[in-house]
């Protein structure tokens, strides 16, 4: 432990994850529950690309967005779990500088690919529920790929100031990072100088995708809502609505535990360490373990090809 403790040195070559601070001795069993939602997300995400590619029914832009979603979920865990699990079980704290920077940015870039990814979804909804005989000329598939593009294209942008603005900053009191992977906050609390610019930053930009995408999903929802009022039967009503309970359940999925932890981390200065980095292993965790398990009940597509899979397999 005395390599962990060393504060006599410059900029780190390399710095030291201590997992979750204050815990250690129970990394083992906490492993547990992380690497079983691990497992369900990394199955239940390729499912739904699988399900998607081979059921001609689902190639529509709603299901096109659900792989995008998919696929950034998929990224997304990979990008903190593996290495959370390594510290867990090997102890394997160390990561160097140019990786922690990699990390940081694209745990970032892919927060923000998500959140952008349900707005290309509340937009479907939008024009699926009030003007319904536009929307296979509206989304085609080159405004799905246009839309896709803007996406990834605003999120890496956006991302691309933690990890410069980081390298610039010099380390001299500590390389040990308390937290399983690099987290913005945690990083730039160990440098010895002036950090309000990377947090100004860091809270401009959880404000801005959060405040722009939310607004516009509220937008949609409000339009959705007025055409579903105008619906002649109570049935028709709830029918209607009943298409856009996967993508509410899956925007919740997302955004309670993001502003949540990201607020916690930056004004719960009285709130147990160990408290708030278990918080952020959850935020990595929840939507890519709930969006599979919300479409695939809620959608009759998901489920009728899943029981077809197994039915063949039985037989």
């Amino acid at each position: 432990m005395s390599d962990y403790n060393r504060t006599d040195f410059t900029n780190p070559s390399t710095f030291i994850l201590r997992g979750i601070p204050g815990l250690e001795a129970a990394h083992i069993w906490i492993s547990i529950p992380f690497c079983a939602m691990y497992a369900i997300a990394v199955l239940g995400n390729f499912t739904i690309l699988f399900i998607v590619k081979t059921e001609q029914s689902l190639h529509e832009p709603m299901f096109y967005f659900l792989c995008m979603l998919a696929i950034t979920d998929l990224v997304m865990s990979a990008s903190t779990i593996p290495k959370m699990l390594s510290i867990f079980w090997f102890n394997s704290r160390e990561i160097s500088f140019t990786a922690c920077l990699t990390q940081m940015y694209f745990v970032h870039s892919l927060s923000g690919m998500e959140s952008g990814i349900l707005v290309a979804m509340a937009f479907d909804r939008y024009v699926a529920i009030c003007d319904p005989l536009r929307h296979s000329s509206t989304l085609t598939n080159s405004v799905v790929a246009k839309i896709g593009l803007a996406v990834v294209l605003r999120s890496g942008i956006l991302a691309l100031p933690y990890p410069f603005l980081v390298r610039r900053w010099p380390y001299c009191r500590t390389n040990i990072i308390p937290h399983f992977y690099c987290q913005h906050i945690a990083v730039v609390n160990l440098a010895c100088t002036d950090i309000r610019i990377s947090s100004y930053y860091g809270l401009f930009d959880l404000l801005f995708v959060i405040g722009m995408d939310g607004f516009f999903i509220a937008i949609s929802y409000i339009q959705i809502l007025r055409a579903i009022f105008r619906l002649p039967t109570k049935d028709a009503r709830l029918k209607t609505f009943g298409t856009c309970i996967s993508h509410l359940c899956a925007i919740s999925a997302l955004y309670v535990p993001d502003v949540f932890s990201s607020l916690m981390f930056r004004f719960g200065h009285n709130v147990p360490l160990h408290f708030l980095v278990l918080i952020s292993g959850v935020y990595h965790m929840v939507p890519p373990v709930l969006h599979p398990i919300i479409y695939g009940v809620r959608t009759k597509q998901f489920r009728g090809r899943l029981l077809e899979l197994f039915t063949h397999k039985d037989t």
